[in-house]
């Protein structure tokens, strides 16, 4: 294949933990739950049955912290945009609809008006303006913040490759407020207009500018706001966090898109097979599914058998993965590993057909899926000639390393342990919590690495394969790889871009520095008492202030 990469100015992109976070699905504590009454929850409102003024849901995975420029994990922002606002949330596919933002316009796809809603308030009556936008939006870009948000933001023009400004630099000339409600953006070049709608309308959550505008850079991460947001903008207010059992909202009585008809709302964390406890008890109106919710395939059949449950089950954009340590493998014995795993075999047995295999970032659900470019071979005669022929060790076993909490992820493991096993390749399977894992994949302490992902719509992912991207953990390097993810992000015609995410996906099977192994369709049990909101593919935080349960189930 021939690239003809023009230069264009850097964005490099590191990674979004907003916006693409590793999906971990994983406790980073295990909690102690007993699936049927929770005392983690005030007692006054564990029955769900009877309670109409409060909504219960659950999930597996606690959240790190409500750092709005700095959480780190999917469970977090979840949480987080039931209380903060984004500017636009996305109800369809590519279909961006209000929310902070009325509107969010751009005639050239280089500069861009965005307007906040005029009723639009923090919950201590203080104005939402853009003033607040501009705030976050250079409290961000500062070189001494401390942030995840760095990709969400770099497409903007005077920006660095890691979405930071110049050191000496403290404010971005592309960022320029109109008014109390206006604000103009510019980028460094014309960009996909829904690439700006999703990777900054949808991810980047607004910094109060009257509660943390005078606080110091260096100070700004240990402020007390980061972890109990006292004033916010969303459908609820944030009430508290009872480490790794459960977070409390209340309406926001003033929100701009009216009262929410749910007086609180209760989530809960708590080990995967409670979720189907205490959908059964009642004590659940919803498992939130996705990375950080699901419930075991094996227990599909037994919630859908639940008289007061419906069930729903959604395809996404999320994926698993596992890392091969690019520093150890090179390109043939990381193509050879790659044959030896049955994928079909963990969708049709493990999934029981609830997943698909993919061949590279995007699901079936990406408009940028190219099948055209090929498909991973499974091959274990050829893949065990292939590491015979590149002299591999086999007398050594590989390091598998593993996170706990998505069980069906953890029954994976030794699938591919035997997979791997037939070719005469020995594992090691180690289990360790998220937080663990994520130090060790950024110390590159492991052959292999079992790791989810929920990516974007938007195709790109150089904040996985760009080179030294936060989690590029791999250490994967290929500079005619960056250029391209580089002119991705860049690229504002639709056709164009397809055509470069093309010959990404082309390099990407060929150099295997990832395997990835299959996308889980999303499986939520709903309490028939839920009259409005469940967990969808998209759209999840839409509408909150119409979410609604009734007094029995």
């Amino acid at each position: 294949m021939k690239y003809s990469i023009k230069k264009v100015v850097s964005i490099m992109t590191i990674l979004s933990l907003l916006f693409l976070a590793a999906c971990s699905g994983d406790s980073a504590t295990e909690p102690t739950d007993t699936g049927t009454k929770d005392p983690a929850v005030p007692a006054t409102s564990t029955d769900a049955s009877t309670d109409s003024e409060s909504m219960f849901i659950g999930l597996v995975n606690p959240p790190t912290g409500f750092n709005p420029i700095n959480s780190g994990d999917v469970a977090a922002m979840f949480i987080q945009k039931f209380f903060q606002d984004t500017l636009l949330e996305m109800d369809g596919p590519l279909n961006f609809v209000p929310r902070l933002a009325e509107s969010f316009e751009s005639e050239d796809g280089q500069h861009y008006t965005v307007k906040i809603n005029k009723d639009a308030n923090w919950t201590d009556g203080t104005p939402v303006t853009a003033a607040d936008v501009a705030f976050t939006i250079n409290t961000i870009a500062h070189p001494k913040s401390e942030t995840s948000q760095g990709a969400n933001i770099s497409m903007l023009d005077g920006l660095e490759a890691n979405g930071k400004l110049p050191e000496g630099e403290t404010e971005l000339s592309s960022v320029k407020v109109v008014d109390d409600k206006t604000l103009e953006l510019t980028t460094t070049v014309p960009v996909d207009p829904n690439y700006m709608k999703e990777v900054f309308g949808l991810n980047v959550l607004t910094l109060p500018k009257h509660i943390l505008g005078d606080v110091p850079i260096e100070e700004l991460s240990t402020h007390p706001y980061m972890q109990n947001p006292t004033v916010s903008t969303g459908a609820f207010k944030f009430v508290k966090y009872e480490k790794d059992q459960y977070v409390e909202l209340a309406a926001n009585e003033d929100y701009y898109a009216g009262l929410p008809e749910t007086g609180k709302l209760f989530i809960k964390i708590m080990l995967a097979p409670n979720l189907v406890g205490q959908l059964q008890t009642g004590e659940l109106d919803f498992n939130v599914s996705k990375g950080i919710g699901k419930i075991a395939v094996q227990d599909y059949d037994t919630v859908e058998g639940f008289d007061n449950v419906t069930t729903s089950i959604e395809p996404n954009i999320g994926f698993q993965t596992m890392f091969f340590n690019n520093d150890k493998f090179d390109k043939e014995v990381r193509q050879a590993l790659s044959m030896a795993v049955d994928r079909n075999l963990l969708v049709d047995k493990l999934l029981k057909g609830h997943g698909e295999v993919i061949d590279g970032p995007y699901t079936s659900l990406s408009p940028f899926l190219d099948r055209s470019v090929g498909e991973l071979e499974y091959n274990p005669e050829k893949a065990k000639k292939m590491l015979e022929d590149a002299g591999f060790d086999f007398n050594t076993p590989l390091e598998l390393v593993v996170p706990i909490g998505n069980k069906v992820r953890e029954q994976s493991a030794p699938i591919i342990a035997q997979s791997l096993q037939q070719i005469g390749v020995q594992t090691n399977i180690t289990n360790y919590d998220f937080p663990t894992i994520m130090s060790k994949g950024k110390a590159g302490e492991f052959d292999l690495l079992l790791i989810g992902f929920t990516l974007t719509l938007d195709p790109d992912v150089s904040n996985v394969y760009a080179t030294g991207a936060t989690y590029n953990f791999m250490q994967y390097s290929n500079p005619a790889m960056d250029e391209l993810l580089i002119q991705g992000k860049q690229e504002a015609d639709v056709e164009k871009r397809k055509v470069i995410y093309s010959d990404i996906q082309e390099i990407l099977l060929d150099e295997a520095p990832i395997l990835t192994l299959y996308s889980d369709h999303d499986f939520a049990g709903i309490n028939k008492r839920v009259e409005f909101g469940k967990p969808v593919s998209f759209g999840t935080h839409h509408n909150l202030q119409k979410w609604a349960v009734s007094g029995a189930n």
